[in-house]
């Protein structure tokens, strides 16, 4: 299990978008599994909706890559680096997630060739899929 302190020492991403609060388990280049507390007290509900906070679903793919960047950013060639997105595919939102959920993140990578990458992702709350869909992912 990684702590929010060991994530980071993978993945640049910082507070307030740092979107992940544990990891579970994850095969460096292979796979990870992580956690999102999801808080009311996040700047986006403020906005996104007033009397109706949703976690917007940009926020949840974002989620998805960050835990797909750990396991990819884990591997020893990938230290120190960064993985944007190159592409979305196949994604689909299934529920709303709302404040006092925790977003169940799990990626898998499926393809890689050089420095670009394909995972498939599965978001799930109380083990309800909220969201799948397929992130490529660019190394720099």
């Amino acid at each position: 299990m990684l702590d929010i302190n060991q994530i980071m020492e993978i993945i640049p991403q910082r507070s307030p978008f740092l979107m992940i609060d544990r990891v579970e388990d994850y095969v460096p280049g292979e796979s990870a599994v992580a956690y999102k507390n999801v808080c009311i007290n996040e700047p986006h509900f403020e906005g996104h909706f007033p009397g109706n906070p949703i976690m917007p679903g940009v926020l949840i793919v974002e989620a998805m890559a960050q835990t797909g960047a750990v396991a990819i950013l884990s591997l020893e060639e990938n230290k120190g680096r960064n993985a944007l997105f190159g592409g979305i595919d196949k994604l689909r939102f299934k529920k709303q997630v709302v404040p006092g959920d925790v977003l169940k993140l799990e990626v898998k990578i499926i393809k890689r060739k050089g420095p670009i990458g394909v995972g498939e992702a599965i978001a799930t709350v109380d083990g309800k899929l909220a969201a799948k869909g397929e992130l490529t992912f660019a190394i720099v």
